[in-house]
């Protein structure tokens, strides 16, 4: 009898040993990407997220049944969200407030975000002393993700990808993440690195979207899918002390009169009713009397779209240099991007939302 009551402690002391390991984390303390401190006391199952590209950061882990609540601004405008287009199940979710630019850095609808009961809140571009306040008055954690700068993919948004999956078991994936973003462009590294640069041609981008859509004056210094391809973006020779993101005076740019310009979808139909007001500037420019101007998606859409970013890395790769990107078929690599970050293959989806990339914008043709 002593024998089997025995055994009995042991079994018992092993299945508590075994569940507290397994199935409880017992206040383990994560710093998050402004070096906060934020203790958590179990693996969160229901979780908001605030902020542009929150939601996003978590699709890309896979861990969007946790996700109770969604903001205003992605059920108000989903289009060109790829997270979203894979996954409109999340636009029938409670909303847990406005989102959008006039958001950020601000307290959330409090009442919303209680309403839902998340166990942990996931939010971006928000100083560490509001996010304080917040977890205080909450008593939810508060972990803050991070983009890094303005339409960049570095290792400040691969941070963030550990932080959120280490929180949400979800490290592996978090991993496999970083190793297929940086496998696609060393992929785009290995095709351009070296091509010389009397091969090269000088390439502008217009339309980029900054707080809102613009026209062909908007631009950016330092653009993706230029500078993973090894193209030689115009305005980089211009000397700027404004950031990346520059709005080009017209008259400059018929200066510099590059030889290939891209258009951002996103100001397209700007840029489109600009050009039949002053069709006599737009076809000074050499691009556009030769008709070497091209669509792009837009990827600068609440936060950056890694995945749009490296397609339209193609679409300028395999315009550029042909020769180079023969064996790239643009939509099957595209649904191979989507498919691995956000689960499905929405390239076509994302073409009928905006027009075909890596084609001429539809205004010009004809025109000469």
């Amino acid at each position: 009898m002593k024998r089997i009551i025995l055994h009995l402690i042991v079994f018992i002391v092993l299945i508590f040993t075994f569940n507290k390991d397994t199935f409880a984390i017992k206040k383990i303390t994560i710093k998050d990407t402004k070096d906060r401190l934020v203790q958590i006391s179990k693996i969160p199952n229901r979780i908001l997220c605030i902020g542009p590209g929150a939601l996003r950061l978590i699709v890309y882990l896979n861990a969007l049944d946790r996700i109770v609540g969604i903001e205003e601004v992605e059920k108000r405008y989903p289009y060109g969200r790829p997270y979203i287009i894979a996954h409109p199940e999340l636009l029938k979710l409670p909303t847990c407030g406005p989102g959008g630019a006039a958001s950020i850095n601000k307290k959330p609808d409090l009442e919303a975000v209680i309403s839902l009961k998340p166990d942990l809140i996931f939010v971006t571009y928000m100083d560490p002393p509001l996010a304080d306040e917040i977890q205080s008055v909450l008593g939810i954690p508060i972990v803050i993700l991070d983009y890094g700068g303005f339409a960049t993919v570095n290792k400040t948004i691969y941070k963030s990808l550990l932080i959120a999956g280490t929180i949400l078991n979800k490290k592996i994936r978090a991993n496999n993440v970083i190793k297929f973003i940086n496998a696609i462009k060393e992929d785009l590294y290995r095709r351009t690195y070296n091509i010389p640069k009397k091969d090269k041609k000088f390439v502008y981008v217009g339309g980029i979207g900054y707080r809102g859509s613009h026209g062909i004056e908007s631009t950016e210094i330092t653009y993706l899918p230029f500078d993973w391809t090894y193209s030689k973006n115009i305005v980089k020779t211009l000397e700027t002390s404004f950031g990346s993101h520059i709005f080009l005076d017209k008259e400059k740019l018929l200066a510099l009169n590059p030889d290939v310009i891209f258009l951002d979808c996103g100001g397209l139909k700007i840029i489109e009713d600009d050009f039949y007001k002053k069709k006599t500037y737009y076809l000074a420019l050499k691009a556009f009397l030769n008709r070497n101007v091209y669509i792009l998606l837009p990827f600068n859409w609440y936060a950056t779209n890694v995945g749009t970013a490296l397609v339209d890395a193609y679409a300028v790769g395999k315009i550029l240099y042909p020769n180079r990107f023969k064996d790239i078929n643009i939509e099957k690599k595209a649904d191979y991007i989507y498919k691995f970050l956000v689960g499905r293959p929405i390239y076509k989806e994302m073409e009928r939302q905006y027009q075909r990339i890596n084609s001429m914008p539809y205004f010009l043709k004809g025109e000469k």
